[in-house]
């Protein structure tokens, strides 16, 4: 990791002495993600409630600039110009960078329709088999570290041959045994748990608009 990405953690810890605990588990996460960015991989999110809006609340860091500018390419301007040259520089000049990220919360079409016709505790689990490739990255939050849903979807994620990582609270819970990862934030009160997972995946989405983009 580039010492740019490295010092977002830093900083994170510097702001938040609390999360200090977790700086080894949020250093390993970005090493996976950034392993998994530059071999074509991706990442797959899901949560439940609150960790369900983080769930898309990361996809809009990483699918979009967040803190950089992010311009395109070379090799995709030349692509949009070469292919659609009418809307290329319109393109070109609006469109920025993407760190592949799906949330597995915003397919209310399919996780309704699942949930009605088979096992609702198994929506997430569906999609990770309709997505997952070996090598993808699966972030499942849930704060008490024993949603069910989640904890299916980190085990078919895991068969898939996927990096799974859990982002919890201080337990872990049983999301434990299903991740080469966990991220556990140091209380057991859920709506502060959640204020601990804002600025850790905040200072994640910054490491690796760093290692990416920075110029």
């Amino acid at each position: 990791m580039k010492d740019i990405s490295l010092a977002e953690i830093k900083k994170l810890v510097e702001n938040y002495p609390i999360l200090r605990c977790c700086e080894d588990s949020i250093t390993k996460t970005c090493e996976a993600l950034i392993f998994a960015y530059q071999n074509g991989n991706k990442l797959l999110v899901c949560g439940n409630g609150g960790s369900a809006a983080d769930s898309l609340h990361i996809v809009g860091e990483l699918m979009k600039g967040f803190a950089l500018p992010r311009r395109l390419s070379k090799e995709k301007q030349d692509m949009l110009r070469a292919n659609c040259p009418d809307i290329a520089e319109y393109c070109i000049e609006n469109l920025q960078g993407v760190l592949q990220a799906i949330s597995l919360v915003s397919e209310t079409g399919l996780t309704t329709a699942y949930a009605n016709d088979n096992a609702p505790d198994l929506a997430f689990a569906q999609q990770v088999l309709g997505h997952a490739e070996k090598g993808d990255v699966f972030l499942g939050i849930t704060t008490s570290g024993n949603s069910a849903n989640v904890l299916y979807a980190a085990g078919v994620a895991m068969a898939s041959g996927m990096t799974v990582i859990g982002l919890t609270g201080e337990s872990g819970g049983r999301m434990l045994e299903l991740c080469d990862i966990c991220i556990t934030a140091p209380s057991s009160v859920t709506y502060q748990i959640q204020e601990y997972h804002l600025p850790i995946y905040h200072a994640i989405c910054l490491a690796l608009e760093q290692e990416f983009f920075a110029s």
